[in-house]
């Protein structure tokens, strides 16, 4: 007859299991992120926190971004969380613009995609003023060609958006996963919850 185990080995076993699920979950299934600024409005706001699917786009290792098993890759039009590319130790939040192959341009903001305008319903255009290309690419920008393996993205919040058209692409390997719902919002400048955003469901 083994020995009954004491209540201290047992709370701890308990906690010990509930922790390696929870490194788990985070590291390979869903995890929680906070949008710190406003480049995804009016889909995102400040202050809005977001559930990450991390699977659907293939099970990654740790640590060296590299896919075990692939799964899918980011479309069009999907929320992405990404590792920062001029800096890696930041996530950053956009929208998926062009995949691989696609040919991407602005023309006086507006987006083409493979040379057709494109159904822009996410963007939004809050400064009426159009910037020329040689100036800035915020508004004039392009064509580029998306290399393989890599996305170009945009916030919604075109006119205040630090996103492809100023540093590049993303590689494939970079992408974290997909936001797919806000679970809690909290706005600062009132000190309030918004109330109205919980469970909405991104896309």
């Amino acid at each position: 007859m083994q020995p009954k185990k004491s209540i201290f080995r047992e709370y701890a076993e308990a906690i010990l299991v509930a922790i390696v699920l929870a490194l788990f979950i985070r590291t390979f299934v869903v995890q929680a992120f906070k949008i710190p600024s406003g480049s995804m409005k009016p889909t995102l706001l400040v202050g809005d926190h977001i559930l990450v699917n991390k699977f659907i786009y293939g099970v990654k290792l740790p640590f060296i971004d590299r896919t075990l098993i692939p799964v899918t890759d980011p479309k069009r039009g999907d929320i992405v969380v990404f590792k920062f590319p001029e800096d890696p130790k930041k996530d950053f939040i956009k929208r998926v613009i062009g995949v691989s192959g696609d040919i991407v341009e602005v023309r006086n903001k507006k987006v083409y995609l493979n040379h057709k305008p494109m159904v822009d319903k996410h963007g939004a255009y809050l400064d009426p003023q159009v910037i020329l290309g040689s100036a800035k690419p915020r508004d004039n920008f392009g064509p580029v060609t998306v290399p393989a393996g890599a996305l170009f993205v945009m916030g919604d919040n075109r006119d205040h958006s630090y996103d492809s058209r100023f540093w590049g692409f993303v590689d494939l390997s970079m992408v974290k996963g997909e936001a797919f719902i806000i679970y809690w919002s909290w706005n600062k400048e009132t000190s309030g919850v918004r109330w109205g955003r919980f469970g909405h469901v991104l896309h």
